[in-house]
């Protein structure tokens, strides 16, 4: 079926817009709540890494979020994603891989979601919208 509004392109930016602002929104939330980098740096002393791990994560949340939004390095940043929610779940996460909460609903749903939409923009690309397509 030939559909008039059907569009790749369009397609991609959605998951990019929806990707990027979403975790920009979480990103900058921990950015604006400083104490959250404790529970981060416990974990870390916990695996024996280092404590400068954490500012690392929250500046991938951010500058990831932007290089998504822009389109710029849109695979590289996607794949990036995906590695930085496995740390996370593995982080502080890792006793909710198997819990179902009432009605059905995963605890992991927002990692989850940010880590396939970070594969999905790796195998994608950015489209022909964005300020560096690939």
């Amino acid at each position: 079926m030939n559909l008039p509004f059907k569009s790749d392109e369009l397609g991609k930016l959605t998951l990019r817009f929806t990707m990027g602002i979403l975790m920009l929104v979480h990103g900058v939330h921990k950015v604006l709540n400083p104490a959250s980098i404790d529970f981060i740096d416990n974990q870390l002393i916990k695996m024996d890494l280092p404590q400068a791990v954490a500012y690392g994560i929250y500046m991938g949340e951010v500058i990831l979020a932007h290089m998504i939004i822009l389109g710029i390095f849109v695979r590289l940043s996607g794949l990036m994603v995906f590695g930085n929610v496995i740390f996370a779940i593995l982080l502080g996460h890792i006793n909710q891989l198997f819990n179902l909460y009432d009605h059905g609903r995963y605890p992991l749903e927002v990692q989850i979601f940010f880590m396939l939409t970070g594969l999905a923009l790796f195998f994608f690309g950015s489209g022909k919208f964005a300020v560096r397509p690939d």
